[in-house]
């Protein structure tokens, strides 16, 4: 079976870890070992980065949601159960949108909110 040296393999594996390690500090970007080290440890932080970007725009839209119920009288807690109640299906990121940039819809929301809540 003939041998199997690894040069051109070997040297695309080096140079793509090397390329994603490019504006490193120091010898991050420019030795293997660490460089390597570096760029998994960069993407570990970029995968758990993806799931924390969803957490944090909920949070942002329930603050949003919150900021534009109190001003029409009522609380987050009771908007959303008001919302379940009278069957509006809306969700978080609609409501943050609507409570940012059309504030009598808004309005006309919180009230049917109030009103299932009444009743």
């Amino acid at each position: 079976m003939p041998r199997v040296k690894r040069g051109t393999k070997r040297r695309a594996k080096r140079k793509k870890i090397l390329e994603r390690a490019s504006g490193y500090f120091l010898t991050k970007s420019k030795l293997y070992r660490s460089a390597k080290e570096s760029v998994e440890r960069g993407l570990k932080f970029a995968y758990s980065g993806r799931k924390q970007k969803k957490r944090q725009y909920r949070s942002i839209w329930i603050v949003r949601i919150n900021a534009a119920a109190k001003m029409n009288g009522i609380s987050y807690s009771q908007f959303i159960n008001g919302l379940r109640k009278s069957g509006v299906e809306l969700d978080r990121k609609v409501l943050a949108e609507i409570a940012a940039h059309d504030a009598p819809a808004f309005a006309t929301l919180a009230a049917q909110a109030k009103s299932a809540l009444g009743s």
